[in-house]
């Protein structure tokens, strides 16, 4: 079984306002010197220490912007495993967050506007001048997953064949409605506002470890990228581990939903390894259409349609996330964890991502009739976030099991019409 793992980037917010909080410097500072010491949960259940923690690395990172913060997960083998890892993560980093009077939020997007601190870094202000307000403005929050792969050679090979299915994480993860005080009308606004960058998105089909290197080569040889850490493909080779690193996702608001996520993209690897080595070749989809089916994930969500992944037209977005794990589904049932998906998917679909929870919250309090919700209502979606970022179990009403739908897909280049 592939070894994975994960990075989170998390909100540090004021609890009363829900303002983003320019504090991660102190954060960082307070886990150097050892401040990360005792009850990392926020409930009644004793969290993780600065003991269990291999080194002096803490697991947490600055990014772009000092409203957030990054955590990331030792290599797992198990959701169980990755799940404690996460919420161990976000368990250090609330703990910090709350000797400073604050709070994380697992939000991709702030719902409430602030003034925004970038990092102080040499990298970081060069890209601030670069690109201006795509790097004043990215205050967004996405979730990674990195599972481990045999060889630079084998990733390429699953680079081709997963572009296809990747827009359904996104669907599934959305979880940023609101943009600094504004509904947006998206699911997954992050992902706009990510791909305002000059080199992210879908990319094209490799062929080969070489040609694969080529292109990140020239993309670096014009100048307009500082260097391959900016190569932000939807999937990409790791630079520094043996992995294969899926970015498409939101943060999740829950810590059970994103190691979900993680479970089936290291099901997706496997697959596609498999598909690969049984001499299938990769779908040539254009990467316009993948554009579109990103754009349409972003849109939607799970409220309505999603592009299917092997015909690229509309068809209700749970039937589209049922068909993944249907796609999934050999691998997923040989590593055990069939039954688990089931039940993760089911309770995503029943409930909705974070996206209609944050708009769900955000209506109630505001009492909006057209999706402009007050401060109040904003400050509310922050709260509840920051609930239910560090809750440790889900609630009977989530894991009640769906029925799985059988859905049977044409390849997109057989689509009539």
């Amino acid at each position: 079984m592939r070894t994975f793992g994960v990075e989170e980037e998390l909100l540090i917010v004021d609890p009363v306002t829900g303002e983003p909080l320019a504090l991660a410097d102190a954060l960082l500072a307070g886990a150097a010197d050892g401040g990360l010491e005792g009850p990392a949960h926020d409930g009644p259940e004793p969290g993780p220490t600065l003991d269990e923690v291999d080194g002096p690395d803490t697991g947490l990172s600055h990014e772009l912007k000092l409203e957030q913060i990054e955590t990331q997960t030792r290599p797992c083998r198990s959701y169980a495993e990755l799940l404690h890892q996460i919420r161990r993560g976000r368990g250090l980093a609330s703990h910090a967050a709350r000797r400073h009077g604050a709070r994380i939020a697992a939000l991709a997007t702030s719902p409430v506007d602030a003034a925004l601190h970038t990092t102080p870094d040499p990298r970081y202000a060069i890209m601030l001048e670069r690109f201006g307000i795509t790097a004043h403005e990215q205050l967004t929050c996405g979730f990674h997953v990195h599972t481990s792969i045999e060889s630079p050679e084998e990733g390429v090979m699953v680079l081709d064949r997963i572009r296809d299915k990747l827009a359904v994480f996104t669907a599934m993860s959305a979880n940023s409605p609101y943009w600094r005080g504004l509904a947006t009308g998206f699911e997954s606004y992050r992902t706009q506002a990510w791909n305002r960058w000059p080199s992210s998105g879908p990319s094209a089909i490799f062929g080969s470890l070489a040609s694969y290197r080529r292109v990140v080569r020239r993309l670096i040889e014009t100048g307009v990228l500082l260097d391959e850490g900016m190569v932000y493909f939807d999937a990409r080779l790791s630079r520094h581990v043996p992995t294969v690193e899926v970015r498409v996702a939101d943060v999740c608001l829950r810590a059970e939903d994103a190691a979900l996520i993680a479970v089936l993209v290291r099901a997706l690897v496997e697959t596609s390894v498999r598909e690969y080595h049984a001499g299938i070749e990769p779908a040539a989809v254009p990467t316009a259409l993948l554009r579109m089916a990103s754009w349409q994930a972003s849109n939607f969500g799970l409220r309505t349609e999603l592009l299917d992944f092997g015909t690229f037209r509309p068809e209700p977005a749970a039937d589209v996330v049922w068909s993944l794990v249907e796609y999934l589904e050999p691998v997923l049932a040989e590593q055990g964890e069939f039954d688990l998906v089931q039940t993760g998917v089911a309770a995503i679909l029943g409930r909705g991502n974070g996206a209609i929870e944050q708009r769900g919250v955000a209506e109630r309090w505001s009492g909006s009739n057209g999706g402009a919700p007050d401060a109040a209502g904003l400050a509310a979606v922050v709260e509840h976030a920051v609930q239910i970022t560090m809750r440790s179990e889900r609630d009977e009403s989530d894991t009640k099991p769906q029925p799985v739908l059988t859905w049977v897909r044409q390849d997109w280049r057989e689509a009539p019409g």
